[in-house]
């Protein structure tokens, strides 16, 4: 005769449990401080423009959540971006600006995405960031619009709440972007054209 094995209830029961919990409203602040980056900048001035709506930044991926990041996306693009230029300001607005203040990076998010176990069956939070890079000169005329995207997944779905993993899942998917920024922005071929077509020493 068979022995059938008996499921642990306990454990499918806390499975079940929060699987259903996927559905309720989700509200997540991220606050989290990211380290300065080490690395060799270029010998360029650059601005970084963190406007109002950049440095509120809620994204809205649906009607049951609102993830807010903009506080912690500045302090990891301000990271980020110290580590590729020599000279760097950060400014509010575009019209701060004086014709010596070398390119202006303008950042922006295009939208931000969530999805649950509940909706691809797998067991893991995952988010995705998709950032625009608004790279112009001093006097306005467009280098480049760089399309960054950004992502995130928890290891596994059981953790204490639907807010702790996607919390966890949109730290990753921040730190994946400031490594992005710093791996990849110099080859960006619009920008890296921009550059060879300089005087030598004109963007110090």
């Amino acid at each position: 005769m068979k022995i059938r094995k008996i499921p642990n209830i306990s454990f499918l029961f806390a499975g079940l449990m929060f699987l259903a919990s996927c559905s309720s409203t989700a509200i997540v602040e991220i606050d989290t401080s990211f380290p300065a980056v080490l690395s060799q900048p270029k010998v360029l001035s650059a601005v970084i423009v963190f406007d109002d709506e950049f440095v509120s930044y809620v994204g809205k991926p649906n009607e049951n959540t609102s993830v807010s990041i903009g506080k912690a996306q500045v302090d990891l693009l301000k990271n980020a971006f110290s580590g590729l230029f020599t000279t760097i300001e950060f400014e509010s607005s575009i019209d701060n600006l004086n014709t010596d203040s070398g390119i202006i990076i303008t950042p922006s998010v295009q939208q931000i995405q969530v999805s649950t176990p509940s909706e691809h069956y797998l067991n893991v939070f995952e988010v995705w960031i998709k950032y625009n890079l608004k790279i112009e000169t001093a006097d306005g005329r467009l280098i480049a619009n760089w399309f960054m995207p950004a992502y995130g997944k928890t290891p596994d779905v059981f953790m204490s709440s639907k807010e702790k993993a996607i919390e966890q899942a949109t730290i990753i998917a921040l730190r994946d972007a400031g490594a992005k920024l710093l791996l990849d922005f110099y080859r960006i071929p619009a920008l890296n054209q921009w550059l060879a077509a300089q005087p030598k020493g004109s963007n110090s």
